[in-house]
């Protein structure tokens, strides 16, 4: 029994030797190493640019849909309506130009956005256009004021089935009717196209452009 305890210790001390020889000898750590570059190989190899370079295309691909999409949005009716609002007013306030400024006022009333025109309905437009008749009584209104001021009136108090044409097909090809007439008195007047560009008169042929093209695209 004695013999048989003291061999039990003494075999287990060999086998932990022989492990901890076979853990310190070079051909195991040379195992390690090959192990190891063998993962950084398989990492390496499942790095796939391929995939890398369709995700980058994918996204460029979006940046430009989108850059499309915001384009496209610009040219809403609500956005040219706004456009051939101010180009109205800018050529009823404008000096280089010859036309016949009384055509804006109905130009105004039919291509006016929602918002304007509810304004103008509203409380606030209507104390406007009172308190602007009340100082015209006793007052002399310049003469680029003179339009802006019918032209609010005409909103209020058109009819109903004239305020109707606003935004239908009928008041836009109205509306281009009016501006072609525009257009063509403008550049007539002006000479030469030349002319129409000089630094007194390219504000107003600017706008003449505007009011020509907004009808022109509403209808396409």
């Amino acid at each position: 029994m004695m013999s048989l305890s003291l061999s039990y210790p003494i075999h287990r001390f060999a086998s932990y030797n022989k492990q901890l020889c076979a853990l310190r000898s070079p051909q195991s750590h040379h195992t390690r190493i090959s192990q190891h570059k063998l993962q950084q190989s398989s990492s390496f190899l499942g790095y796939n640019p391929l995939r890398v370079s369709i995700d980058v295309s994918g996204e460029m691909n979006m940046k430009r849909r989108g850059g499309v999409v915001c384009s496209a949005a610009a040219l809403t009716p609500r956005n040219l309506q706004w456009v051939c609002t101010i180009s109205s007013v800018v050529l009823m306030l404008a000096k280089g130009t010859a036309i016949h400024k009384s055509f804006l006022v109905p130009l105004f009333a039919l291509q006016a956005p929602t918002a304007v025109v509810s304004w103008i309905q509203g409380e606030y437009g209507i104390w406007s256009a009172f308190l602007a008749l009340l100082v015209r009584l006793f007052f002399s209104f310049p003469g680029e004021l003179e339009l802006p001021f019918i032209a609010l009136l005409m909103v209020i108090v058109a009819p109903y089935q004239v305020a109707n044409l606003r935004g239908t097909k009928e008041g836009v090809i109205l509306s281009l009717a009016i501006a072609a007439y525009l257009g063509f008195q403008h550049f007539t007047r002006a000479g030469s196209l030349q002319k129409a560009f000089d630094q007194g008169s390219i504000i107003a042929t600017l706008a003449i452009i505007c009011i020509l093209a907004v009808p022109f695209l509403l209808l396409i």
